[in-house]
């Protein structure tokens, strides 16, 4: 079991790795994303996804009509 859980986590952790480098984070406070825990990456890509919502709602449009 503790195998399938290590695993999973590293799973978990490349999964966020590829998503923060995509939106073009490659450090947090000059400390390289492979090096974080995975809880600091979940906090920095939920971090990520808050701005991106942030910004598609800063238009004129209205949230509710987003498609």
């Amino acid at each position: 079991m503790g195998i399938l859980l290590r695993n999973a986590i590293e799973k978990k952790r490349d999964f966020l790795i590829n998503k923060l480098i995509n939106e073009g984070v490659y450090k947090k406070n000059d400390i390289h994303l492979f090096e974080l825990t995975l809880t600091d990456l979940e906090k920095e890509y939920i971090k990520i996804r808050k701005i991106e919502e942030k910004e598609s709602y800063s238009d004129d449009s209205s949230p509710c009509l987003k498609i």
